[in-house]
């Protein structure tokens, strides 16, 4: 089988492929067309987000047996109509959950205890204790919206703490030990926390606006490792200064795209997020939460073992 490989990921990826008799192709850099021209040539494709697999592109693929997605989703590639097609979709969101979950922590107990100010502060001479005081996750109740591959990682990364998770999920019966799984509206009535772990759908787009936010009974803090579609910026905003929102981490946006630096631009930067990068009770990361040295070789290895699990 020939696989052709779109974007560089962990040599293992490669090597491992190469030893079990898989012939390995790369391009990294050619355009969309010139893919969509050869592309009949491969029994398979690897990529991470290059460009968009569609209806057009996988007409084209005639020999493809299987897409493979160095990461948790599969947003960027047309799944229904390539599952028509009987070619396999093989994504890792294995490879990276712990990551995701470490990282989730670590932006919670840091908005917590108001490090990202802090540290800010020190470092230009002012030692400013009371303004710096921190609040516990003790007795907090976390809510998590998605309790898959990385919802279920957060989870058990809280297991060290005296909080209540619950969690919410489209599919039934989600409950473990680590995360009770209860109704949206019972999830807004007691979270002090709501953190993100969905997919891209068309159900999670725009998802957290100015009504499902104003729908929580407590005043919360924001966490986002998911995707940036899901939460409108601009209600964002006005849920931070309303006081709905106490404070947020977001590694991902809805103005993520290749062009991010472009918004620093004078004439090029929303208001929103003007506010968001000047406000201190927010974190910000640039969609790393699952972007680890670990992860890196922990995602390739999963697509080998699932290659190898399918195809050999």
């Amino acid at each position: 089988m020939k696989i052709l490989h779109l974007d560089t990921n962990h040599p293992l990826l490669i090597n491992q492929l190469n030893d079990l008799g898989f012939t390995n192709d790369e391009d990294y850099t050619s355009s969309k067309e010139k893919i969509d021209a050869k592309i009949h040539l491969y029994d398979g494709f690897i990529l991470r987000s290059r460009f968009s697999i569609d209806k057009n592109f996988i007409d084209k693929a005639t020999n493809l047996k299987f897409i493979g997605r160095v990461g948790a989703g599969l947003e960027n590639i047309d799944c229904d109509y390539a599952a028509s097609k009987n070619i396999e979709l093989i994504a890792a969101p294995e490879g990276n959950r712990n990551a995701v979950g470490e990282h989730t922590l670590g932006m919670l107990l840091s908005l917590f205890n108001k490090l990202n100010k802090a540290d800010k502060e020190v470092r230009t001479g002012r030692w400013l204790r009371e303004e710096n005081r921190g609040i516990e996750l003790d007795g907090k109740t976390v809510g998590l919206i998605g309790y898959g591959n990385m919802g279920k990682s957060f989870a058990k990364k809280l297991q060290g703490f005296d909080v209540t998770i619950l969690c919410y999920d489209i599919k039934p019966e989600v409950s473990d030990r680590n995360c009770q799984q209860v109704s949206l509206a019972e999830l807004q009535e007691k979270a002090d926390v709501l953190s993100l772990h969905t997919p891209q759908t068309e159900l999670t787009k725009n998802m957290v606006n100015s009504s499902f936010m104003n729908g929580f009974k407590k005043n919360f803090w924001l966490i986002n490792t998911a995707r940036g579609s899901a939460v409108v910026t601009n209600d964002l905003v006005d849920a931070l200064k309303s006081g709905k929102i106490l404070g947020a981490g977001l590694d991902v946006l809805e103005y993520e795209k290749s062009s991010f630096e472009n918004l620093f631009s004078d004439d090029k930067m929303p208001i929103a997020f003007q506010y968001l990068i000047q406000a201190e009770n927010i974190l910000l990361s640039p969609h790393v939460a699952g972007w680890t040295v670990e992860s890196h070789q922990k995602l390739a290895q999963t697509i080998v073992d699932k290659i190898k699990l399918k195809f050999c």
